[in-house]
């Protein structure tokens, strides 16, 4: 049996697969359709079948790396970006787009290894901006972009 020389990457490519197979298995509950008519299965099987493949790669990489030292696994980074997620859930309805992206950014940004106030700033205005002429302008979607502007 092959021995796990990277355990990131072995994780990493199971986490993969896990996300993928279940993408998969719900989209199963919607018409898959065809390539001409693609229905609302189409596109999360195929992401889902992305996903198993390329972890599927990675976890065969990691039997081939040398690892010397896997280190610790650090709950901050993950804890920061996935609460930056939910906590934009949360708040778009109250902040309004605009800040809510802001929120996401900053926090997300924490759990990096490198955190320039500046550098980030200017992510989040540029994606706040992006996000309006997208999803607001171009789409025309009912997000209030500031707090309380319905």
């Amino acid at each position: 049996m092959p021995k796990v020389r990277s355990i990131k990457d072995f994780f990493a490519g199971l986490m993969f697969v896990a996300f993928g197979g279940a993408a998969v298995w719900m989209a199963q509950a919607y018409p898959f359709g065809s390539a001409a008519r693609m229905g609302p299965a189409y596109f999360p099987t195929l992401v889902g079948a992305l996903l198993i493949i390329l972890g599927i790669l990675v976890t065969i990489r990691s039997l081939e790396l040398r690892d010397k030292n896997p280190g610790r696994f650090h709950f901050k980074p993950p804890a920061l970006v996935l609460g930056s997620m939910v906590l934009f859930g949360l708040t778009l309805e109250r902040l309004g787009l605009t800040f809510a992206i802001f929120v996401l950014v900053v926090l997300s940004s924490l759990g990096g290894n490198e955190f320039r106030l500046r550098g980030v700033l200017f992510l989040a205005a540029t994606l706040a901006a992006g996000s309006f002429f997208v999803f607001i302008y171009g789409l025309g979607l009912q997000i209030p972009v500031w707090p309380f502007s319905f």
